[in-house]
């Protein structure tokens, strides 16, 4: 059994609770700036900044890390969205982190867990959220458009999430705004970029589709690489939650982009 589907078997065990409460956060309603809107009309490789005290290939990253404060030295230092942990038992994350997060920044917020009911996607709204991530490997075909449909709704981008050829094909049989290339394999956890080298001709082929490339993304060489490839950003997690200097390593990741973005039609 693979740490995913471990992970996927406890969401859900924790869906009755959350269909048993109505989900109520104190959130101030902001405007925020579209994900999608950002990443197409950049010249530089924009950075989705992530709020991570763990995971289960690294164990614990900085558990003692105030959310809010790390929050907003990602948006101070030109991130051009946050990345929300909200799983408890692996990532040691929740929807009050962000919440808390919602009420403090203005930039795009991304709720970053493994949804396998539409009630996560409800929590996710209520908490904050302008951005949902869907993992391909984690649903079915019927799931994944449904759950992409109903997000698309109450207003959310949604980063769809891909490790392989194959859960791209079926991605891009729902043609989503927004597409993730994860360079992490899930049955060994080992990370090579080559992954979004691979993948990025097949997602290149659609001029409306934004990409980013997920994982193993510390310097300003890997920021170029995979915007050579064709990414228009990057979601960085540990790197940043390690760094003592956040604002360099966001400068540093924060690459021209090798081709002129056209804007949105």
């Amino acid at each position: 059994m693979t740490i995913l589907q471990t992970i996927l078997d406890h969401k859900e065990t924790l869906i009755p609770s959350l269909l048993a409460t109505e989900p109520s956060f104190e959130v101030t309603r902001k405007s925020r700036v579209s994900l999608y809107e950002t990443l197409r009309k950049a010249d530089t490789l924009q950075v989705i900044s992530e709020m991570k005290r763990a995971s289960p290939s690294k164990g614990l990253i900085n558990v003692g890390v105030n959310p809010v404060e790390q929050a907003k030295k990602y948006e101070q230092a030109g991130a051009a969205c946050i990345s929300v942990l909200t799983e408890d038992k692996y990532f040691k994350g929740s929807f009050q982190d962000l919440a808390d997060i919602a009420n403090q920044v203005d930039i795009p917020i991304l709720n970053k867990d493994f949804i396998v009911h539409e009630i996560q996607i409800d929590y996710a709204k209520a908490a904050g959220a302008s951005v949902i991530l869907l993992i391909v490997a984690a649903l079915s075909d019927e799931k994944l458009k449904a759950f992409y449909t109903y997000a698309s709704v109450l207003g959310l981008d949604v980063l769809v999430e891909v490790h392989n050829e194959e859960e791209l094909d079926r991605a891009l049989a729902i043609h989503p705004k927004i597409i993730g290339v994860n360079n992490r394999d899930l049955k060994t956890f080992n990370v090579n970029l080559a992954q979004t080298e691979k993948l990025a001709e097949k997602i290149n082929a659609y001029e409306d589709i934004a990409f980013i490339s997920e994982s193993g993304i510390w310097n300003a060489g890997d920021a170029n690489r995979v915007s050579q490839a064709g990414a228009r950003g990057v979601l960085v997690g540990e790197s940043l939650m390690v760094s003592g200097n956040v604002e360099k390593v966001l400068l540093d990741l924060q690459v021209p982009l090798p081709y002129l973005v056209k804007d949105v039609k």
